[in-house]
């Protein structure tokens, strides 16, 4: 059985989430209160070092971490359905759609970074979540630019892990009060995937720990 450690406001996490989901991959779900510092315990520390969600143990000698290394061993481990396209242009296309997510928005607005701002430069939460809105509005205005008028997916009309990862900043744009109206395209595609129960379960909103949601956080 794999186990997935999470948290369940972790926009990584929901990526792996909805993969396991797509591909019907049972595991076991345990959630870290990161609000409370159980990332920084030295239990969680042997599990990841790097003190980050989400880690997913049983398939492999050591457990894995980031996302993306996640999704691609899954995808190698578990190829159906496929995330990523039969030809190297493609998914060269889809990691970078990924990417602008996971690499250039994402780490720019974690509690971590958030909490950096606060310490050395004073910034206040309205500052805080502006400068998240900045790096959110970045990205969606990369994704809008790719994104044709009626598209479904990011590429290709079909699942991909550039889906995942738009899903995520969509979430993430939403709760930093990103206006997405400028991004109608963008927005199309998110809401088509939303509509996908296989995303629609993985929400952060409905995970443990969330409000409302009876927690089992360790």
């Amino acid at each position: 059985m794999l186990i997935l450690h999470t948290y369940w406001l972790s926009l990584a996490t929901y990526r792996v989430r909805i993969a396991l989901n797509l591909k019907g991959i049972a595991f076991e779900e345990r959630a870290h209160d990161l609000s409370k510092g159980a990332h920084n315990s030295p239990e969680f520390r042997k599990l990841n070092p790097a003190a980050a969600v989400p880690a997913l143990e049983g398939g492999t000698r050591q457990p894995l971490t980031q996302s993306l290394a996640i999704l691609e061993w899954l995808e190698e481990s578990y190829p159906t359905p496929p995330l990523l396209p039969p030809d190297a242009e493609s998914r060269a296309k889809v990691r970078s759609f990924f990417l602008l997510n996971a690499a250039d928005t994402h780490p720019l607005a974690v509690p971590r970074v958030q909490a950096k701002l606060a310490k050395q430069f004073g910034l206040d939460e309205a500052a805080q979540r502006a400068w998240a809105a900045h790096w959110y509005h970045v990205g969606l205005t990369a994704y809008e630019s790719q994104i044709a008028p009626g598209a479904t997916r990011c590429h290709g009309e079909v699942l991909s892990i550039a889906d995942l990862a738009l899903a995520s900043h969509l979430i993430g744009a939403v709760r930093f009060g990103v206006d997405l109206t400028e991004f109608p395209n963008t927005a199309a595609v998110g809401e088509c995937l939303f509509a996908i129960p296989e995303f629609a379960a993985a929400h952060p909103r409905l995970q443990l720990g969330a409000p409302g949601i009876e927690s089992k956080a360790v």
